[in-house]
């Protein structure tokens, strides 16, 4: 993202658009309209991963160039290409249609034979992905947790050594071992704490169902404190 100014619009956005599709937004300090719409702009020009550029332009500093696009209400919005308009819109947007508009920049996404399969989600689906890329992390877990599901558990273990341990690859192997989480996990895991220090099955179980819990769970930092605690 660029704050333009009337001396650098033409370096930084005609010839800018040059190489790159550039999409200017028009606005203003006391716009309330381009203050909510601002944020969701740079957001989704963000997501383009560098395929769009975004220059901002203050009109009240740079009445060149609102006269140049003939600014008459803001917040305003043109994308340009090879030095020329090609599109924009006027007025607050939702995401989803500046999202559109953005997509319509960069052009229809190329969807792979892979990604065709993950979509489908399906066993079958997934092992032909596997044969096409036998080390994609999203087929890999995927296809672990249907074995999962499926009580097939002795296969996890071989699928998951196709690609690096994560933290996904640590919650599948726990479920593996542990299956899934008991109603009373917490009750469980102070039973556990007891015997961990001096019993390395009890010490397993307790590490399996923290990665069950998963990092997200406020209780497993709690519990891998008192983990620590008890060991050392």
């Amino acid at each position: 993202m660029a704050d333009v100014t009337d001396a650098t619009f033409e370096t930084e956005v005609i010839e800018r658009s040059k190489q790159v599709a550039v999409v200017v937004d028009l606005w203003a300090e006391w716009c309330g309209p381009c203050r909510q719409l601002g944020p969701i702009i740079e957001k989704v020009v963000a997501e383009t991963n560098g395929l769009v550029e975004l220059a901002k332009v203050d009109v009240d500093a740079n009445p060149a160039i609102a006269q140049a696009f003939k600014v008459q209400s803001i917040p305003a919005v043109h994308a340009l290409k090879d030095g020329q308009v090609v599109d924009g819109f006027m007025g607050a947007q939702g995401e989803d249609q500046v999202r559109e508009f953005v997509q319509r920049l960069i052009g229809p996404v190329e969807v792979s034979e892979v990604d065709l399969l993950i979509e489908a989600g399906d066993e079958a689906s997934l092992r032909s992905a596997l044969e096409l890329e036998a080390d994609n992390p999203d087929v890999v877990t995927a296809l672990a947790a249907i074995l999962i599901d499926t009580d097939r558990a002795e296969e996890v273990e071989q699928v998951l050594a196709r690609i690096p341990e994560s933290p996904e690859t640590r919650r599948l192997a726990a479920l593996t071992r542990h299956g899934g989480l008991p109603d009373d996990v917490d009750d469980r895991l102070a039973q556990l704490l007891a015997e961990v220090k001096v019993d390395e099955d009890a010490r397993q179980q307790f590490i399996d169902l923290l990665e069950v819990l998963g990092g997200d769970d406020p209780r497993t930092a709690v519990w891998r404190r008192k983990l620590s605690a008890a060991l050392f």
